[in-house]
């Protein structure tokens, strides 16, 4: 069958993003961190842009050359803070934040061969033991079977067990297990512990101690509930994950983007731009756009061009600001009365209720409040905090979820623990509140809170 070219006219629409939005969109989903980041870069690449501490008398407004490239830009505002002349932050208010000491975190791998090579093990020995080290996880177990390890060591599976046991024999106690029962068996002999009823419930009847169904332990080792309980004891003090001091992550500073400040009874918003350079078009570079013929066009031509990316830098930046402020406003206004009483009067919210009072899209709502984080008298949240589903109340009226939450916790964390609350039991508790919710959806929140069933809370 013949093939030929042919040329033919469609019309189609197409959503074409300009470079201008490109950049503010990147530039509205930054962190804090991310965006400083960001202009340090572009002050670094881009010889038009320079960092000013103090407002530069020299700039003319009216600058003929310059208002051509920038035309209808208008670029005042973000040399000022927004909400100028209200309340911005002393020099004792400012956070002092403790960096990370530059030290090397010694790896559960260095920790194990640093006590393998302090033995009398053989240069073969010391291989297997870096090669069993190197496949634990985080929480210490081994991740490859002794017969995997063989084969790729190119060793006999006896030697790989002999390394195993040695290595099982190292600090962190337990670590080099293959499984739950495996790690607390060899702690259980580590510290030489003699009640035979602590080896058979680990060896068999690890389920049903995770249920702290005690009864029925004692009956299948033919021994009192008093006896498996002091011997449930002991096994609650083994570390079921020994080598997770090694993983633990460094701690993480949040830095608040924006301050929430109660002054009477107005709230005051100021952005935190400590830190953050101020950005303006290098003097230099205008005057050769002034001097017109003593300077090849393409190099006019060059400077133009990043003349223009310099000032969409510094329009989206004031974008972004503006729109962080104006959102961070409008839950503010809606969340009120969380921030004079708690979270018990957090209120549902929705992005769409507040990209309707800004003026923008739901996505760029979802921008600026993920990894933006707002300190307030009541603490520092997420902005996405703010955002929460509905549940309802007898009397018709709406509560948000979060405070739904919050008054699970209180009550769990009241009861009585050899009586602790079913989730039936708190459903019937909120209802008589005013609170409807499902007997799932109490099963959701408390799971989501970390929050274990009654019959794992249940104290005997």
């Amino acid at each position: 069958m013949g093939q030929e070219l042919k040329q033919e006219l469609r019309l189609a629409q197409k959503l074409v993003l300009t470079p201008q939005l490109q950049q503010s969109i990147k530039l509205l989903q930054l962190t804090r961190m991310e965006l400083l980041e960001h202009i340090n870069q572009e002050l670094t690449e881009n010889p038009m842009l320079e960092e000013v501490t103090e407002k530069n008398e020299d700039e003319s407004e009216d600058d003929r050359v310059i208002n051509e490239i920038i035309a209808d830009d208008n670029f005042g505002g973000y040399t000022t803070s927004f909400g100028e002349g209200t309340y911005g932050l002393d020099e004792d208010d400012k956070q002092n934040f403790i960096e990370n000491t530059c030290t090397k975190k010694i790896s559960l791998l260095d920790h194990l061969l640093w006590q393998y090579k302090m033995g009398a093990g053989t240069d073969e020995e010391i291989g297997l033991c870096a090669a069993i080290a190197g496949n634990l996880n985080e929480d210490g177990y081994l991740a490859l079977s002794v017969e995997e390890i063989a084969q790729r060591e190119k060793k006999d599976v006896g030697l790989v067990e002999e390394a195993l046991r040695k290595v099982q024999l190292l600090d962190p106690v337990g670590v080099a297990a293959r499984d739950l029962a495996e790690c607390l068996t060899i702690q259980a002999k580590h510290y030489r512990i003699e009640n035979p009823i602590v080896f058979l419930i680990i060896k068999d009847l690890l389920p049903k101690l995770q249920n702290k169904n005690y009864p029925f332990i004692a009956k299948q080792l033919g021994v009192s509930v008093d006896e498996v309980i002091k011997a449930v004891e002991v096994i609650t003090h083994f570390d079921p994950k020994p080598g997770s001091v090694f993983f633990e992550d460094d701690p993480i500073y949040i830095v608040p983007d924006i301050y929430i400040y109660k002054i009477d009874d107005e709230y005051i918003i100021r952005l935190n731009e400590n830190g953050l350079p101020k950005l303006s078009i290098n003097n230099f570079y205008r005057n050769i756009l002034k001097n017109k013929g003593e300077v090849a066009s393409g190099t006019k031509d060059f400077i133009k061009e990043r003349i223009k990316s310099a000032t969409w830098l510094i329009k989206s930046i004031y974008q972004r600001q503006q729109t962080i402020y104006n959102v961070t406003k409008s839950i503010v206004e809606h969340q009120r009365d969380f921030l004079d009483k708690g979270v018990q009067y957090l209120k549902p919210l929705i992005l769409k209720e507040i990209a309707d009072k800004v003026g923008v899209h739901e996505s760029t709502v979802s921008r600026v409040t993920s990894g933006k984080y707002a300190y307030t008298p009541r603490g520092i949240f997420e902005l996405k905090y703010f955002f929460t589903g509905r549940a309802h109340t007898n009397q018709g009226e709406e509560k948000s979820v979060e405070s739904v939450k919050n008054r699970i916790q209180v009550l769990i964390s009241k009861e009585n623990p050899h009586r602790p609350l079913s989730d039936q039991k708190i459903v019937r508790i909120l209802e008589k509140e005013g609170t409807i919710v499902a007997r799932r959806t109490v099963a959701k929140y408390r799971e989501l809170m970390g929050i274990l069933s009654s019959a794992q809370r249940k104290c005997m």
